[in-house]
């Protein structure tokens, strides 16, 4: 039976000149998964978590081939896309946990929900979680309504510029830099020298420019005078209290009360809460993260990598 069984394959794969497998992690398209409610109406909820940046980067310490990870924009982009499309999706609840991020992942998540309800015409309300500063914020100024974790920290209202300085541990090491530039400040911002003067004034204008960014869209989404705004956004961190009594963000409440926002809002009495995910991802209840969490060290490995590399980089970040 054994040598039929062998012959038999010997034969069917006489006629193959090659053979491949291909054991690449496929990205699976988004299915949708109901997570508590009934009705026809549906209230989508999307997850806004971790260090907002426009690229996926984890480095991995665990064995073997990591499955494949959809940046957060994409993914974002991509959820918006498929509610945009379905006429039983009334309202969009953006769940926040996040310190924030880069300026420009932070203004472009920001743009992407504003444009779904400029688009559909149809209510966004956020709703915070145990961090939304800083980036995290600026996204949360797309919605319509935003309601607060009676123990979030939020705020941070401001931008903040990293860069390494390796000078001195090069000096130690006995190794030196050499840089051949078109013109006197085209390496500004290397690790391998400090910034001089005029550098650090450069650098300031950039931020101040950012931060006045960020202010207007306070001024602008709050309806807050802009003395006040201003007088707000000088980097201190907030309760969501301490939020709510400065108009930052509108109510307090727990994830019930913003779905109940969103319902009311979008005119119906009762709705399906729904999630988007990839088969074999967990979203059973609506505090279910979009992707599971990195262990500690690959999340500050991560960090590290998005704030130490290529180069200086402008963020809407609380970073104590």
């Amino acid at each position: 039976m054994r040598s039929a069984l062998v012959l038999a394959l010997a034969a069917a794969l006489a006629g193959c000149s090659l053979i491949t497998l291909d054991l690449t992690p496929r990205i699976r398209p988004l299915e949708e998964e109901v997570v508590e409610g009934g009705g026809r109406a549906k209230v989508l909820l999307l997850d806004v978590s971790g260090f907002l940046a426009d690229e996926g980067l984890r480095p991995s310490l665990t064995l073997g081939a990591a499955p494949p990870r959809v940046p957060l924009l994409a993914r974002v982009r991509e959820e918006l896309l498929k509610a945009a499309a379905d006429d039983d999706v009334r309202a969009l609840v953006v769940r926040v946990n996040s310190p924030g991020g880069t300026v420009t992942a932070s203004d472009v998540l920001y743009r992407e929900i504003s444009e779904w309800r400029r688009r559909t015409k149809r209510p966004v309300v956020a709703i915070m979680m145990d961090v939304a500063a800083s980036g995290g914020y600026y996204v949360a100024l797309a919605a319509d309504t935003i309601v607060a974790h009676p123990t979030s920290v939020t705020g941070s209202i401001g931008v903040i510029m990293v860069s390494l300085n390796a000078e001195g541990l090069m000096q130690k090491l006995g190794l030196s830099a050499a840089a051949i530039k078109s013109g006197a400040r085209k390496d500004m911002g290397s690790p391998f020298r400090p910034l001089t003067d005029a550098e650090r004034g450069i650098f300031q204008s950039v931020i101040d420019e950012l931060h006045a960014q960020f202010v207007a869209r306070v001024i602008e989404r709050r309806r807050i005078p802009a003395a006040e705004a201003a007088a707000l956004a000088d980097g201190r961190i907030y309760t969501a209290e301490q939020a709510r009594a400065r108009r930052l963000v509108d109510r307090v409440g727990y994830m019930p009360d913003a779905l109940a926002v969103a319902r009311q809002a979008a005119g119906v009495e009762e709705a399906r809460v729904i999630v988007y995910h990839r088969p074999r991802e967990y979203r059973a209840t609506y505090y279910a993260s979009a992707e599971a969490p990195a262990p500690a060290l690959d999340a500050a490995l991560e960090r590290f990598a998005a704030l130490a590399g290529t180069g200086p980089k402008f963020l809407y970040l609380w970073w104590p």
